[in-house]
């Protein structure tokens, strides 16, 4: 049973929602929660995902990747009924609960690699936790089954970025693939650069790109852009916690490791300080490096990832090796155990008071425990502990010590 109120009633939505564009969001990349997202991509919007990953060079990632690349919903010829798509049969999808991280691989788009992913897996449900984009490579946090139900708390932890400013051209998309608006000849040494970090660390008032998933009047600002329209973005307050220069070259390349919070474009940083500067500047390579609790040390490439299922299909592997358990997400929030009988009434979605000398006298949420397994997220106070978000994991899991041998 899953609770429906309180702030943890909206997990993410299924994969096939709408690819943002805009790679280096803070957060999902869209100015709505997951569950606002439309369910399902427009012929338009596929047609032009495939030539925008030609018109950047992208080859064929494998055969999983060129496999999901077609429409994913064909309809079934008459006489085939449900039971075939495209002459091979449909496969049955599975519960399968846990986290897989994976290291994007450029030309790929989220939307695309979360299909794969949820296929590999054979899994019923599957979303992502924090775009990027084709240009982009990377941390792509991947929540399969009951983990969708965490996704916000990956979405608002912070996340840190490695990318390249190319200076002298700015571009309406404020990345290596848009049109160029403006150039210069100005090229900044690498004292002028460091010298303006300052006033892009800390609490600062950014402007989105024209290209973003910012709604204006129920449309998308990036739509609203490729038909040519220019729309007044409003700035808002980011957080960038560090910013920091660690490679400058003469023929006109700066490369910067940032860590920021919800929200931030990594695009915009890029183009202001071009401005700034007075000689223009776009992102020319872009890399996720952490999103939330997740690093490098938990990514896992797509060709790892195939080959690991492959072996898993052919009885010589475990597809639980790849996983990260849900709780992963939770790394920031305490835990509680509780009795089997409390665990009993909690899953029914019924409040337990916790009395006695051992009852916590904290407050706030936490996460809900029954030997040593998840079982809910709850919100603790004045001795009562309310559930928010029940788990459910029957089916395919993390396998036992995946967690600590992992992260260490």
């Amino acid at each position: 049973m899953t609770m429906q109120n309180g702030t943890f009633d909206s997990p993410i939505g299924e994969s096939d929602g709408p690819e943002k564009n805009n790679s280096d969001r803070g957060n999902n990349f869209s100015d709505t929660s997951p569950h606002d997202e439309d369910s399902s991509l427009s012929r338009s919007e596929l047609e032009e995902s495939r030539t925008r990953s030609e018109r950047i060079g992208v080859g064929e990632f494998s055969s999983a990747t060129r496999q999901t690349s077609e429409v994913r919903h064909p309809t079934p010829q008459a006489g085939e009924g449900r039971k075939k798509q495209n002459n091979q049969p449909r496969r049955d999808r599975r519960d399968v609960h846990g986290w897989v991280i994976l290291d994007k691989p450029i030309g790929m788009t989220s939307t695309h690699a979360v299909a794969v992913v949820k296929r590999l897996f054979s899994a019923k449900r599957a979303g992502h936790a924090g775009t990027l984009d084709p240009l982009a490579s990377g941390g792509l946090p991947i929540a399969l089954g009951e983990a969708t139900k965490t996704v916000p708390f990956v979405m608002d932890g912070r996340k840190r970025y490695r990318f390249t400013v190319q200076w002298g051209e700015e571009r309406d998309t404020d990345d290596s693939e848009g049109r160029v608006t403006s150039t210069s000849a100005n090229r900044p040494d690498a004292d002028a650069v460091r010298a303006l970090l300052p006033r892009f660390t800390g609490t600062i008032e950014q402007t989105p790109p024209q290209y973003s998933a910012i709604k204006i009047q129920g449309e998308r600002a990036y739509d609203l852009a490729r038909d040519g329209e220019t729309v007044a973005l409003q700035p808002r307050q980011v957080e960038i916690h560090q910013l920091t220069l660690v490679e400058h070259t003469d023929d006109g390349r700066s490369a910067f490791e940032a860590e920021c919070g919800k929200g931030t474009y990594v695009r915009a940083l890029a183009r202001d300080m071009g401005r700034i500067l007075g000689c223009y500047g776009h992102i020319s390579s872009l890399r996720r490096t952490l999103v939330g609790p997740f690093g490098e040390a938990d990514m896992i490439p797509l060709e790892e990832l195939e080959a690991l299922c492959n072996r898993a299909a052919s009885g010589e592997g475990n597809l639980a090796d790849a996983l990260l358990p849900v709780e992963t997400a939770l790394d920031d929030i305490p835990a509680l155990a509780v009795t089997r009988a409390d665990a009993a009434r909690l899953h029914r979605g019924q409040a337990v008071l916790l009395r006695g000398r051992d009852a916590p006298q904290s407050s706030g949420v936490v996460y809900v425990t029954v030997a040593g397994r998840l079982l809910a997220l709850a919100e603790l106070g004045h001795g009562e502990l309310i559930p928010k978000r029940v788990f459910n994991l029957t089916g395919l899991t993390a396998s036992s010590g995946r967690n600590e041998n992992e992260r260490g």
